[in-house]
């Protein structure tokens, strides 16, 4: 029966308590540490992740009925879900080729517009109607702390880092004066659309040499992605991508896993001389 077992490997993986006490200790956090343990450095299956948490979901559910805990640590917790493509990640070397593009080289303010749109979304996982949504007045540049606007109108405070800082000031001191309060500028002195941004990510791809069906969402995928493979905690990642859910930030648990295989594979020395020519 693989229940017992199931509670024993949950409870060693929560101390060295493996009674029922340290059990109903576990809070959401640990669920999703496990999860993240069994899917990365474990390498099981979904399917073997799932059967495992339906064994330590009945016991939450048990222990709740019988009152022997306030809170069930799975309430709104879901396990991965099989089938589900993963999405698009770019490596660190490409966001670093991108960023460096050369495009519009003799328009300072194209040229500064675009790198810092850029530069924000893989700094603060942005999505693209978060992009073109800010406000200058929703940007503190002291704090390094934006306000945005997301799914359900909900906002949330992100931050972002010293490099995007940078190309903000630089954008900022060329940005033309206009009527409206939107950070990021079309040549008209209007709103940027979501359009705009993608032909700009579009001509900074090309420039950059990346191929393959890279967006400009595909930033927001490859921060989560590289946050979490410099040890970046699942929940802290959730908070900054505005998720509802912590089964909707979990998909990230899945990409690293295997950009990590890619990068390994494409890496290792060893295993040059049976990798089919290009």
């Amino acid at each position: 029966m693989e229940y017992p077992a199931d509670m024993r490997d949950f409870a060693r993986f929560l101390g060295k308590d493996t009674t029922d006490r340290q059990l109903l200790r576990a809070g959401r956090e640990d669920v999703s540490r496990y999860v993240q343990t069994m899917m990365g450095k474990r390498r099981y299956s979904r399917a073997a992740v799932k059967r495992r948490l339906a064994s330590i979901r009945a016991f939450y559910r048990f222990a709740r009925r019988k009152n022997l805990i306030q809170e069930n640590p799975f309430d709104k917790f879901q396990g991965p879900k099989g089938g589900r493509p993963l999405p698009k990640v770019l490596s660190e070397r490409e966001v670093g080729k991108l960023l460096a593009a050369r495009v519009h080289v003799d328009d300072e303010v194209l040229y500064s517009r675009d790198h810092a749109m850029f530069e924000l979304m893989y700094a603060a996982g942005l999505r693209i109607g978060e992009l073109v949504g800010l406000n200058i007045r929703d940007v503190d540049r002291e704090r390094r702390l934006m306000r945005v606007t997301g799914k359900g109108n909900k906002q949330r405070p992100v931050l972002f880092n010293q490099t995007a800082l940078h190309a903000l000031n630089r954008y900022l001191a060329v940005r033309p004066n206009a009527a409206t309060d939107a950070l990021f500028l079309s040549r008209r002195d209007k709103r940027l659309t979501v359009r705009g941004v993608r032909f700009a990510f579009d001509a900074m791809k090309r420039a950059a040499g990346i191929e393959g069906a890279a967006t400009p969402h595909t930033l927001r995928h490859s921060f989560a992605t590289h946050l979490l493979e410099h040890g970046a905690n699942l929940m802290v990642i959730k908070e900054l991508l505005g998720h509802e859910s912590l089964s909707t930030t979990q998909i990230y648990t899945n990409i690293s896993l295997e950009h990590i295989r890619q990068t390994y594979d494409d890496s290792h020395p060893r295993d040059n001389d049976i990798k089919p020519k290009p």
